[in-house]
């Protein structure tokens, strides 16, 4: 698992606000793991501070094309840029002092951010960093703008911008995000908009601070007095404001996302649907346990090399948490797809009892046979007592399983043993297994 990271050193920058004009300062400082990014109005009394997440979305500021955080006594607009860059760059935990409510927007790009972390250095920390991976596909619309997100082991971003103008036409660009990538593909992709927008953009009180050199000005002829970085640079930046909204998440994100024509609005919008899976998927409170993901965890190939199972028998997908001999918590995605509940019973799929059992065995022998002195041993089911169901168990449930060892000996042992779906206890039983060289 990557560790959660923050900034080495003090760094400050200013300049100007695209939309207020304003001169803007900013202090970046280095913040403890777990914080969060904070944004501290130091030109506010009591210097309030605003969390740069979802739940901080001024949603009204959507329709203005940028993003804004904080609430009706305090703001800060135009965090997309930033924010792209701190996902881009893995940094989780930060300070950031800003004397007005605009962040500076430099040359339209996300390149003086960059910079300035680069200068301060990134410092590695002990926890690990959180992820969220999509679980189902998941679409969000709004007239001729679509954005979707699909499951995926990697992030990854595919998007179609299609404007009815004679000097962007339709541009497409499809990105499998690193570091290296966003450097060198989207970091430098300015903000831009059409020359008829541009006074209407002024009556709305907006774009005080634009001029030709921070914004790309399309014209019937081209860009005004300025020229592309790249010759699809348009796109790009469409991609660099999903990024930076995608960061108010909290998190790095596995799925690939596929966007027509979409901007803040439809970004926040997806981005909250995305946290209700999260939230359905979610382990917060699932079980009776504390879940800590500092703990070890297995993915399913990891699994395999101490499971003798294999597909369609492996019925774990992931260990979560694992204390080798004493305790392991883990889970097994259930979709349509899986072959038992097509026959179990058509029309009404739930999961067959007897497979609950086994998923609860799978996980209880990895953690027996994680032990080095049981490794190369093979774990059979002896018995399996009091068992007891007590819901059903449908496709599209993340069934967690959850055992912990009660004897433990060289060639025999016994667990307790529960499954979840939602926090809700859906069975238990009690499983004995003999230990066998294999």
């Amino acid at each position: 698992m990557e560790k959660q990271r923050t900034i080495k050193k003090d760094a400050y920058l200013e300049g100007k606000g695209l939309y207020t004009g304003n001169k803007i300062s900013l202090r970046f400082k280095p913040a403890p793991e777990n914080t969060g990014i904070f944004f501290i109005r130091t030109d506010l009394e009591k210097k309030p501070s605003i969390k740069a997440d979802l739940d901080s979305v001024i949603l009204s500021s959507l329709s203005l094309r940028h993003t804004s955080i904080g609430n009706e006594e305090v703001k800060v607009h135009t965090v997309e840029h930033l924010m792209a860059v701190l996902y881009a760059l893995g940094i989780d935990n930060l300070y950031i002092e800003i004397n007005g409510d605009e962040l500076p927007i430099g040359d339209g790009s996300g390149t003086i951010f960059y910079e300035v972390f680069s200068k301060a250095g990134i410092e590695e920390q002990s926890q690990n960093k959180q992820y969220c991976l999509i679980k189902e596909p998941i679409v969000v619309e709004e007239q001729k703008a679509k954005l979707l997100v699909f499951p995926s082991q990697d992030f990854k971003i595919s998007y179609i911008l299609d404007y009815n103008h004679p000097q962007i036409k339709t541009q497409f660009l499809e990105l499998e995000f690193n570091r290296d990538n966003f450097e060198k593909e989207i970091l430098p992709a300015r903000t831009f908009c059409l020359e008829e927008e541009v006074d209407s953009l002024l009556k709305m009180g907006l774009g005080k601070g634009a001029d030709y050199s921070n914004t790309l000005v399309i014209g019937k002829t081209g860009v005004i007095n300025n020229k592309l970085r790249f010759d699809d640079e348009f796109v790009r930046h469409k991609i660099l404001d999903l990024i930076g909204d995608i960061s108010l998440l909290g998190m790095q994100i596995k799925g690939h996302f596929l966007g027509l024509r979409s901007g803040h609005s439809l970004n926040i919008k997806l981005l909250q649907k995305i946290k209700t899976q999260k939230d359905r998927y979610g382990l917060a409170g699932v079980v009776a346990k504390d879940i800590s993901f500092k703990d070890t965890q297995l993915d399913q190939e990891e699994i395999k090399k101490i499971l003798p199972h294999r597909e369609p028998f492996l019925f774990v997908d992931k260990i979560l948490k694992l204390e080798k001999g004493k305790y392991a918590l883990g889970v097994k995605y259930l979709s349509e797809e899986d072959y038992f509940f097509k026959g179990h019973f058509p029309g009404r799929p739930i999961m067959p009892g007897v497979l609950i059992i086994e998923a609860m065995a799978q996980v209880g022998g990895v953690m027996m046979l994680s032990l080095p002195e049981n490794r190369g041993k093979l774990a059979y089911f002896l018995a399996c007592n009091n068992v007891k169901f007590r819901k059903t168990v449908l496709p599209g449930d993340e069934l967690v399983l959850e055992v912990e060892t009660t004897k433990l000996k060289s060639k025999t042992g016994a667990v307790k043993a529960c499954a979840y779906v939602e926090g809700k206890l859906v069975a238990e039983a009690e499983l004995m297994f003999a230990l066998v060289e294999g």
